[in-house]
This record gives C-alpha cells, structure tokens and sequence, in this order.
C-alpha cells in the first residue's frame, strides 16, 4: 500500500503556476526522494501533504483514504526553514511542541529525556534556544519532528548546516526509522544523500513531474555503454584486441598499471570484452560506468528545460 498518493495536483499562486498535474505515489515503509531544482514545486508540494495550503484541482490520499485534518498527528514535518522560539527554554519548548502532536507532559518529557542524551544535547535542557548552535537547534528540532513517532515523515533539507559527523548520525537515525517501518519523504539537493538513503524518487522540474521510480532502475535505465577497466600489461597487445570491435575513450598508464575506459555499442558485449583483454594481461577491475543521481538530475532537467524553450 501506498501512504501518499497525490492525484493530478494544480496549484496556481496569482501568476505562477507551482504545481501542473503532478502525480506520486509514496510507498509506506520507503524512503522517497521528492528532488528538483530550487522553485520547481517540491516545497508546495510538501505543504499541500501537510494541509498547509491546499490543491487547486487534484486528489490526496493517506493509506487509500482521502487525507483528512486528523492525520496531521500521523505525520512529522521538517521544514527547511527552521522555526525554534529564541527566548525560550529548550526542554520548555521541546515539551510545547510534543504536546502540540498529543503527547501527555510525561511521556514527552520521558521521550526527550532519552533523545537529548542520545544527542549529547541534555546540558543544554534549561539553556535559551538562543544560545545553542544552529547545528543544535537543528538537532533540536529534528527531535521534537520524530518524538511522537507518526507513521510518515517528512524531512526537507534534513543536513543543511551540519558538519560530516552529524550528518551520518542524522542519516543513521532516519535509516532506523525506516527499519521500523516508518515511510519518509527526503527533499534535498544533495544526490550523494539520494543514492545512499533513498529508495525510489520523484523529480519536478517547472512545476510538472519529469521523472520517477525506484533508484536502481532509474540508475540502470541511464546506465551508459562504457566500461572502465585497470589492469597491468602491454598496451599495445590490448589495442589491438580491444579497437577491433570497441571504441577507446581514455587510457592513462602509471608504469606498469594501465586504466582504459572503452565504448561499447552493444552492452552484451562485455563478456566478450573482458575475455579477449584477459587472454593478452592481468585484469584488477572491470566495471561499467554507471551515472550518479547527479549526472542524471541535470541530465534529465537541462533536457526538460531545452523542451520549454
């Protein structure tokens, strides 16, 4: 079953068009990606999930139903922009905020009590939001998002501002998460974040979707011909094997040790390829080039953008 399902979407702000018939589908128990270039709809996309703002035209469903004002106590939202109170307390305002999602006074103190000391952030319960880091104020409300452990998540931006060490404990948290069966919604800029955590997206270019599916076939459906290979022996034996039949794209040599990226017209090829240089040196690796999600978000989107034109 899905958890999301948004059918046909429009929304329309007095001349800007953010959202023109975007359909999703969120699997429950999945990480899904919602990728796109700054302005291209993600954001109000999230807010019409959240019944902040609502659809000009389009459907919203929760796990098959016609999402309702109830189910906001089923969903966690971290916004980009970060809202934390500067004057007060933090384990004031942590405890305000849990109470908000339905949370008795004890069972969010007991909560938080576990999450600050998993954060090494309990120091900081009776210090003003205003003194704390902003990478504390970001693990602060990260906390207070999760802390009434609603059935889909959705995080926008989660990493921004923090440094390397944070954000693996962030992502380990959210791979948890998932374990647990939670379903999330990931929007970020950052594609490295996408191929580790993510296992199927969606990507909206100018208000329309352009793109969607599980990162693996998305992955393999813009896999490219080339083959990348190291190896230690004569050059000039693999030349001659190799430009019979498959097109050098670049070969480097360090004494002995050669790398070679070469183009095949048909990937069925491949085996062939590697027994023809096998017979003639010593092979170390032999892979083929696969794009990252970076290569094909600007592949896919500067191919959309030229269509507009």
């Amino acid at each position: 079953m899905n958890i999301i399902e948004a059918k046909s979407i429009h929304k329309q702000f007095a001349n800007h068009k953010a959202l023109k018939n975007v359909s999703i589908d969120v699997p429950e128990g999945k990480i899904f990606g919602l990728l796109g270039p700054n302005g291209a709809g993600k954001t109000t996309l999230i807010r019409i999930v959240n019944q902040i703002t609502a659809p000009d035209i389009g459907e919203l469903m929760f796990k098959g139903r016609a999402l309702t004002p109830d189910d906001v106590l089923n969903i966690g939202y971290l916004p980009e922009e970060r809202g934390l109170y500067k004057k007060m307390k933090v384990g004031e305002q942590a405890i305000y905020l849990a109470r908000l999602k339905g949370l008795s006074r004890n069972d969010a103190v007991s909560k938080l009590k576990f999450w600050f000391e998993k954060f090494e952030i309990e120091p900081w319960w009776n210090k003003k939001v205003q003194e704390l880091s902003k990478g504390m104020q970001q693990k602060v409300q990260f906390i207070v998002t999760i802390l009434h452990e609603p059935e889909l998540l959705i995080f926008d931006e989660p990493f921004s501002g923090f440094d390397p060490i944070n954000t693996k404990l962030l992502k380990n948290e959210i791979l948890t998460l998932k374990e647990k069966g939670t379903s999330i919604i990931f929007s970020t800029h950052n594609m490295g974040s996408v191929e580790e955590i993510c296992d199927e997206i969606a990507l909206i270019n100018q208000s329309e979707k352009i793109l969607d599916g599980k990162v693996e076939d998305i992955k393999a459906k813009f896999s490219s011909n080339s083959y990348e290979c190291n190896y230690i022996g004569d050059y000039n034996k693999i030349q001659q094997v190799v430009e019979s039949d498959f097109e050098i794209i670049k070969h480097i040599q360090n004494h002995n040790t050669h790398y070679l990226k070469v183009s095949l017209t048909d990937k069925q090829k491949d085996n062939a390829l590697l027994a023809k240089m096998m017979n003639e040196v010593t092979i170390s690796s032999f892979n083929q080039v696969v794009p990252t999600m970076d290569d094909i978000f600007i592949k896919v989107v500067n191919e959309d953008s030229v269509k507009e034109i």
